[in-house]
C-alpha cells in the first residue's frame, strides 16, 4: 500500500479551496509545477496562511494519486482522523488528575514507526503525542493501520514548530526527556516522575540538533552488541515502558 492508497483525499480547485475555507484539517497539498494562478493562487494563499505544506509536482504524479481522473491540477491530502490541539492534550490531562504523560515524535518519517508509537503510547496510557507538520510522517491509512486501531484512541496534535511547543510545555511544569545515544543517564537510571515529555527521534539521524538542545535531559538506551542502533519504534518503546515501569513501582 503507497502512502496515499484509500488516504482522504479532495481533488479538484473548488474542493480543495472550499475544504480550506470550512477549516477542515488537511495535511498537504499538491498543485501542479506552473499552474500558480487563477484559482489555485487562492488555494496557495490560504495554504500559506493555514501553515499547510504545498508541494509543486509534475502532472504524472498528480493522475498517479488521483482517484477522480479529474483534479484539475490540485489534490489535498486529509488526515484519516483529526487532529488535536496540544492544548486539548493538556486539558484532558489535567482532568486526569494524574502526572502528565507525553510523547514527542520528531522527524519520524515512516509511517509504520509513526503508528507503531501511537499504538505504544495507547498501551502505556500516554496522554496524546506530538508530532512537527515538517519531516513527519502523518495520519495516513498505513500509520492509521500500525497503530491497530490506537488512533482512535490516542489524541495527536500536529505542530508548527516543535522547539516552541517543547518551550510552552516546560513552562507548564513538565520535564523534558530526550532519546538520546550520548545522553548523560541510561533509561534504567533516569528519573521518570512527574510530569513528562519523553522525545523519540527519526530513524537515521535521531532527535534533531535544536531539539536536543531544549530538552532537560537526554537519556540512551544502553547498546552491548555490534549494532549501535535500533528502530526508532522499538527505542520508543523501551524508552516508554521503562517510563511506565518506574511510574507504576512509585
Amino acid at each position: 500500500m503507497n502512502e496515499f492508497e484509500k488516504t482522504s483525499k479532495i481533488e479538484g480547485r473548488n474542493p480543495v479551496l472550499e475544504a480550506l475555507k470550512s477549516g477542515r484539517q488537511i495535511d498537504k497539498i499538491y498543485i501542479k509545477k506552473g499552474e500558480i494562478q487563477g484559482s489555485a493562487k487562492k488555494i496557495f494563499a490560504l495554504a500559506r496562511a493555514n501553515k499547510i505544506i504545498i508541494s509543486e509536482v509534475d502532472k504524472q504524479k498528480l493522475d498517479m494519486m488521483s482517484e477522480t481522473k479529474s483534479h484539475q491540477g490540485v489534490i489535498a491530502i486529509a488526515p484519516v482522523k483529526d487532529y488535536a490541539s496540544v492544548d486539548e492534550i493538556l486539558a484532558a490531562a489535567d482532568k486526569k488528575q494524574k502526572p502528565h504523560f507525553i510523547v514527542i515524535a520528531d522527524r519520524i518519517t515512516d509511517p509504520h514507526n509513526l503508528g507503531a508509537i501511537i499504538r505504544t503510547a495507547n498501551a502505556a496510557g500516554a496522554d496524546g503525542v506530538i508530532i512537527s507538520k515538517h519531516s513527519s510522517a502523518s495520519l495516513t491509512p498505513v500509520c492509521e493501520k500500525s497503530s491497530a486501531g490506537a488512533v482512535e484512541y490516542t489524541p495527536v496534535a500536529k505542530v508548527t514548530n516543535l522547539v516552541q511547543t517543547i518551550e510552552k510545555l516546560k513552562k507548564q511544569n513538565i520535564w523534558v526527556i530526550g532519546a538520546d545515544m550520548d545522553g548523560e543517564n541510561t533509561i534504567y537510571t533516569q528519573d521518570f516522575s512527574g510530569n513528562i515529555a519523553i522525545v523519540i527521534g527519526s530513524e537515521g539521524e535521531g532527535i534533531s540538533p535544536l531539539i536536543k538542545k531544549t530538552c532537560d535531559f537526554l537519556v540512551k538506551i544502553p547498546m552491548y552488541g555490534e549494532v549501535t542502533s535500533l528502530n526508532a519504534s522499538v527505542a520508543g518503546a523501551l524508552m516508554i515502558y521503562e517510563a511506565v515501569r518506574k511510574r507504576h513501582e512509585m
